[in-house]
């Protein structure tokens, strides 16, 4: 790895720069929409017709074989296929715009928390209290957006598992279940499972709990999450299984009190930096390295979840991590900058810098859809790309939580110019146009894909890292950026 990271590169998009133009091809518009700027091709009609086919059904989830030990070390890789909540939730489809009101309710609750969290330099606080009355229900909001299908405990029991790289734990809803919301498949019971284990309150591994309490001799949790969904029960060791691969030994919450992770999800796949994470959990036996290829909105393929130092790509774009000491479990990355076009947004860097109280910085999040930037940078930005598509139908007013927004309904292809993110030591981001401009209805209406946040944390969420490979070293500090697609 350490010869990897002294490949930094840039990642450049070979495009070209011109005029305003307009054509017309077959009856439809298509906008050349630049002035001395690099852009790219939008395909309008490919992405409404993309969110208006139902997805299929998510089946065959797991892949790769090998018997293994959480508390071993190995040279493996483990691989599963990630797919969007719309494949799992076919039978309560709605329309795209019902979607994207409901993902963006979701969206803001989760930014919420996280400012809540992160914004004082603390990380997650699991008070009592945090489950009281003010907790939003997840089955009403819903929860999650990306899904793994897992095998709990011998033999194994097929669970669906939201993944959350801001979390520090594996649960599962288990029986006896004094509150359980609903989910697709029976709710695990661990008395039909031969490997599942109490874990002591005088554990180490019980020790290791931010918020352990002990009933009966037993180790026992609570955690909330972003979206006020919260669980609550005992710890204890369990077998996992992903495709034909067993993994003994895993600390996983067996949670018999829980609230929301709607859309059919049995509980969660904690991907944080803590040591009670899965990965965390893993590190000996996969070097501390992980990869992620989250599928694209509309798509009906796979995205994949992979786990091991073999899944380390070469060719990526690596960029250093931000440690803060307040919030391990989190991935905070040295972002310096926003461009437009190619050229850098006027803004101070200090805008995402992580103070020496662990205030501010930037967060990589898997369950934060829209990326949030601080006032004064998302102005530059938006203001910026709005003078680069001066030859676009602009609308007049926003869309849920979108200032910018545009009617394409009568174009084919749009060119665009190319938003950028800029870190630390050198690498340039250049994002697919899907990942910035994106339909918000069936009719045509697409929005710029950013919003401003009051707090000085910034959050770059899912849809801006849609369809890139990313990898996370943790071992090594690193985060890597392609090269390839999923």
């Amino acid at each position: 790895m350490v010869a990897l990271k002294a490949l930094f590169m840039l990642v450049v998009l070979h495009l070209l720069s011109g005029g305003v133009t307009t054509s017309k091809t077959n009856n439809r518009n298509t906008a050349f929409t630049t002035s001395s700027v690099k852009y790219q091709y939008l395909n309008v009609q490919k992405l409404i017709t993309a969110i208006k086919t139902r997805p299929s059904k998510a089946t065959n989830y797991q892949e790769m074989s090998k018997n293994i030990d959480a508390t071993s070390d190995a040279d493996t890789k483990l691989k599963l296929k990630l797919v969007h909540r719309d494949a799992i939730s076919v039978g309560n489809y709605s329309d795209h715009r019902k979607r994207l009101d409901d993902r963006m309710k979701r969206d803001l609750n989760r930014v919420r928390s996280l400012t809540r969290r992160l914004s004082h330099g603390g990380g997650v606080s699991y008070e009592v209290n945090d489950f009281g009355s003010e907790v939003i229900s997840g089955m009403e909001q819903g929860s999650g957006e990306y899904f793994v299908r897992i095998g709990v405990g011998s033999p194994p029991r097929d669970q669906y598992m939201v993944i959350d790289s801001g979390s520090d734990i594996v649960w599962v809803q288990c029986q006896p279940c004094n509150q359980c919301y609903k989910q697709s498949d029976p709710v695990f019971d661990p008395s039909d499972s031969a490997s599942f284990a109490g874990v002591s309150c005088s554990s180490t591994v019980c020790d290791r709990l931010e918020n352990a309490g002990c009933q009966s001799g037993g180790c026992r949790y609570e955690v909330s999450y972003g979206d006020g969904s919260y669980t609550k029960g005992t710890l204890a060791l369990e077998t996992i299984t992903l495709g034909s691969t067993m993994v003994h030994n895993v600390a996983i919450g067996c949670g018999h009190k829980n609230r929301g992770m709607f859309v059919g999800a049995a509980g969660l796949l904690g991907l944080g930096g803590g040591s009670m994470s899965f990965t965390g959990q893993l590190g000996g036996q996969t070097g501390g390295a992980f990869g992620y290829c989250l599928v694209s909105r509309g798509s009906n393929s796979y995205g994949s979840l992979v786990f091991g130092r073999d899944a380390m790509p070469v060719g990526a774009v690596w960029v250093p991590f931000v440690r803060n000491p307040r919030a391990p479990s989190f991935y905070y990355v040295a972002l310096t900058g926003v461009g437009v076009g190619g050229v850098r947004v006027p803004v101070s860097e200090d805008v995402f810098q992580l103070n020496e109280f662990g205030q501010g910085g930037v967060v990589m999040d898997t369950g934060t859809a829209v990326t949030r930037l601080p006032l004064a940078a998302y102005v530059g930005l938006r203001d910026s790309f709005i003078a680069g598509t001066g030859g676009l139908p602009r609308m007049t007013g926003g869309v849920s939580i979108f200032d910018t927004c545009y009617d394409l309904s009568n174009y084919n292809m749009v060119r665009v110019p190319t938003v950028s993110f800029y870190f630390s030591s050198g690498p340039v981001l250049t994002l697919p146009a899907r990942n910035f401009l994106i339909p918000v209805d069936e009719m045509g209406t697409f929005c710029f894909a950013f919003a401003p946040t009051s707090s000085k944390l910034s959050i770059i969420g899912n849809i801006q890292q849609e369809g890139i490979q990313i990898s996370v070293d943790g071992a090594n500090g690193y985060v890597g950026f392609g090269p390839n697609t999923c």
